[in-house]
């Protein structure tokens, strides 16, 4: 029998059967102790998580940055460690234990296994690090559940004792569902933290149809002013740069002022544009 892809516990197939070990050894590699998958497979974060899972005697829950994998939020690098509420410290390299609390109504099965759920997520992941990070991260998540602050914030209540609820409180505050990549998030914290007015997020343009031609990163109704964040795939997208040169000219026969920022960008140079263009804005 062989393993396609799939992690296992390789004491568990050799005592089947399903394995020899001479094959276990030829043929697959270990993850975590005990814990094997193909030899020329590179596992993903998916395969990591439930690598790890198995490794604690399938008697975990994942959490954190795995656990918003699990629930579709983007941009976690395959590489992260994989968080587990369990009760053992010893974690091999590339896991990482907690011995947190979890209530009922927290936790939920997905693939199989026991998840934290995106509420009791965001919780884990806003507590921790800065606040700034944290906001892109809750932002994925926001983006790929939906969760309502108000239910993180009663999941707080709950457990009145954990550290770093005053940076889940500040992160909450700054969540918007609408940002589409950490640069995004970054980018909206930028605004709010020079004093500016906070953007709108996903700014729809009605065409004389009534019907959206456009939604804007972020910006400025009342001005006319918006920010759009150019990622690497519209320089080297030949036709995503035409389309979003002729975009550009709709919106500013429309009245928009557009302010396109790119990577290279300095924090500095945004805002003196962004000000400038909210200093002229014909709108008043």
């Amino acid at each position: 029998m062989r393993y396609l892809g799939q992690p296992f516990i390789g004491t568990e197939a050799v005592a089947r059967g399903a394995l020899t070990r001479q094959q276990l050894r030829m043929h697959y590699r270990t993850v975590f102790p005990n814990v094997y998958i193909g030899r020329d497979v590179q596992p993903t974060l998916e395969q990591r998580t439930a690598a790890a899972w198995l490794w604690s005697g399938r008697r975990a829950t994942v959490a954190g940055a795995a656990a918003a994998a699990l629930h579709g939020a983007g941009w976690i690098p395959d590489d992260v460690p994989v968080e587990l509420v369990h009760t053992n410290p010893r974690a091999p390299h590339g896991v990482l234990t907690r011995r947190g609390v979890l209530h009922d109504g927290e936790t939920q099965t997905i693939a199989g296994y026991p998840v934290t759920t995106p509420e009791r997520t965001a919780f884990d992941i806003g507590r921790r690090g800065a606040v700034h990070s944290a906001v892109a991260r809750l932002d994925a998540l926001a983006r790929a559940t939906g969760f309502k602050v108000e239910e993180v914030l009663r999941v707080a209540e709950n457990h009145p004792r954990a550290p770093g609820l005053r940076c889940l409180e500040a992160a909450l505050e700054l969540v918007d569902p609408g940002a589409q990549s950490p640069r995004e998030s970054y980018l909206r914290l930028l605004f709010i933290d020079a004093g500016l007015p906070r953007p709108q997020t996903q700014i729809p343009v009605l065409g004389v149809d009534r019907v959206p031609i456009a939604y804007l990163d972020m910006g400025w109704q009342e001005w006319l002013v918006a920010v759009e964040y150019d990622g690497d795939q519209h320089r080297s997208d030949r036709r995503q740069y035409v389309k979003d040169i002729r975009r550009t000219e709709r919106l500013q026969e429309m009245g928009w002022t557009v302010v396109r920022v790119v990577a290279e960008d300095s924090p500095a140079a945004v805002l003196r544009r962004v000000r400038a263009a909210i200093a002229s804005s014909a709108v008043r």
